[in-house]
């Protein structure tokens, strides 16, 4: 990305595809197509994302933040500003944003400053400065919108006085043609650690007193309009930090089955022996079946949540809704936290298993990692994420939507107990399923507590808790149904090792199986150990004289 002359520039090579990125309508795969979707459900639009996200995600993120301020106007807007605006932002004809943090106010969204003043003919005066701001300008479209969150001259203090505005960068007259260029302007584009080819940048608003936006819903209700969207996003957000380890993942794999180095193990003490492919040495190997195991676990939790989100939307009674909005709400910091945490971890693991040549650019892991680590950071950070869903999520409704989730992993253990094979898996997670249940109640009893401080130095533990337990509830799941099936490909055969070796789906089956043996009997011990690190709730890092020890 260049910024030239108060320009800014993606790379050459982005706007080919862009073009083929709206002409395909990949942008809003699961609206109406009569606004430039496809109709298509969330779970299915999900799956069709990971190419695009996991291919660059860079580039895939002017689509993404388009359909997330199409969304918002779908819902919130006014006829005139859907008519103005949503088939041209859910298309990817013009680009949108998100304009929240400010630079006092970062995840303090109630400190802001950034101020509106009403004019006579109904829009309002914008006057502020914003950063971070992910696709904030760039020459991908000839228009971009801006939703931006601002406090009205006058409104109550906090995040309960903040509204949001639609701010087109050129204006948009009212028979849908472009004015003249608003008063918003990108002063600078960050340098990143990755993300290269997004422009992340630092937004003026007001600077010639002539920037205009239009409210979007009721004032004062910004932050309402904005957490409405905010699950998507996180889910996004997580999504993109397991696509990461997912490339990285599959490249190591392909690296290891080619790269020829030492001897095996078993003939380490022969001189003659020939030197054999990376993938036969054991922690090679272990390292290659841990990310496969995180990798095919995080897939199908996102996969879950987007197939909640379907549900959800499809239910009729009311109970089975909220139902549904629930489980997402409780999981939503998860996917988020776990799987951008996860996701960096398994970048890690494939820079190792490239070795040297992993930490050079002629390989794609070091991207890969540089673009992974922004997922922990922003919609709010891992940490933000955990204190979410000790304080507000794991109480929700008196505990009823957490006391639903642990039904939910217990519905997938009886059935998988069926299965003989799998019936010592089950025990080991329904054991380690009833311990953070009790860990959750203690723990949320502390958070309402004296103690509250010392409840949420456990939040972070928590949550890693937490994702443990769904990836291997999400393994198992996929082990009970692949079982039958690598059965049935393995009846009558007498060899049944060279049947898997020769037959890909036979193969693949096989691999959920190891891949759900892998991680409840090597992480779910560790897993325990976390439970009860966060039962004993060691004070260390709160006491008030640990400041003193901090950096030196």
């Amino acid at each position: 990305v260049a910024f030239e002359n108060g320009q800014v520039k993606v790379p050459p090579c982005f706007y080919g595809p862009y073009k083929h990125y709206v002409a395909g309508e990949w942008i809003a795969m699961e609206e109406d197509p009569e606004v430039g979707g496809q109709g298509l459900p969330q779970i299915i639009a999900q799956a069709a994302r990971e190419y695009i996200v996991g291919a660059n995600f860079a580039f895939a993120a002017f689509g993404i933040l388009g359909h997330g301020t199409g969304k918002m106007i779908e819902l919130f807007g006014t006829d005139q500003q859907k008519e103005l605006f949503l088939k041209k932002v859910y298309s990817g004809e013009w680009a949108g944003t998100m304009l929240l943090t400010e630079p006092d106010a970062g995840s303090d969204v109630g400190a802001l400053t950034t101020t509106a003043r009403k004019n006579e003919d109904g829009t309002y005066s914008i006057t502020g400065n914003k950063i971070f701001i992910t696709c904030g300008d760039h020459d991908v479209t000839e228009n971009i919108i801006h939703p931006v969150l601002a406090r009205i001259e006058g409104a109550p203090p906090g995040t309960k006085g903040i509204s949001i505005f639609l701010v087109p960068k050129r204006w948009v007259n009212d028979d849908g043609s472009l004015g003249e260029p608003n008063d918003i302007l990108c002063t600078g584009i960050e340098e990143k650690m990755g993300i290269h080819g997004s422009p992340t940048c630092s937004m003026a608003m007001g600077s010639r007193g002539m920037c205009r936006g239009m409210l979007l819903g009721e004032a004062n209700r910004g932050m309402t309009i904005m957490f409405h969207m905010m699950n998507e996003a996180r889910l996004g957000v997580g999504q993109q930090g397991y696509l990461h380890g997912s490339s990285a993942y599959l490249h190591a794999a392909e690296y290891a089955k080619q790269r020829i180095q030492g001897r095996d193990i078993t003939e380490s003490r022969n001189p003659q022996a020939a030197g054999v492919p990376i993938i036969n040495h054991p922690d090679i190997r272990r390292q290659l079946m841990r990310m496969k195991a995180l990798v095919d676990g995080m897939r199908s939790f996102t996969f879950y949540i987007a197939y909640l989100f379907d549900l959800e939307a499809t239910a009729k009674d009311t109970a089975i809704k909220e139902r549904y909005q629930g489980l997402i709400d409780y999981l939503t910091p998860v996917v988020k936290a776990y799987c951008s945490d996860r996701g960096m971890e398994i970048c890690d693991m494939a820079m190792n298993v490239f070795g040297g040549y992993g930490y050079t650019r002629e390989y794609p892991v070091e991207q890969l990692m540089r673009d992974c680590k922004i997922a922990t950071i922003y919609e709010g950070t891992n940490g933000i994420q955990a204190m979410d869903l000790l304080g507000r999520k794991l109480g929700q409704k008196k505990g009823e939507v957490f006391m639903h989730f642990l039904k939910e992993v217990g519905r997938t253990i009886h059935a998988a107990e069926q299965i003989p094979e799998l019936q010592a898996l089950c025990g080991c997670l329904e054991q380690a399923l009833n311990q953070y249940g009790e860990t959750a109640i203690f723990l949320g009893k502390k958070a309402m507590s004296p103690d509250v401080k010392l409840a949420f130095a456990q939040a972070h533990p928590f949550l890693d808790v937490t994702g443990d337990i769904v990836m291997a509830w999400m393994l198992l799941w996929r082990a009970s149904t692949a079982h039958p099936r690598l059965v049935n490909l393995l009846k009558d055969v007498d060899d049944p090792a060279a049947r898997i070796a020769a037959n890909k789906d036979a193969a693949f089956y096989d691999g959920q199986i190891k891949a759900a043996t892998y991680f409840i009997r090597n992480q779910l011990p560790v897993t325990v150990g976390k439970i009860n690190a966060n039962i004993e709730g060691d004070a260390t890092a709160i006491l008030d004289a640990a400041e003193k020890s901090f950096g030196g």
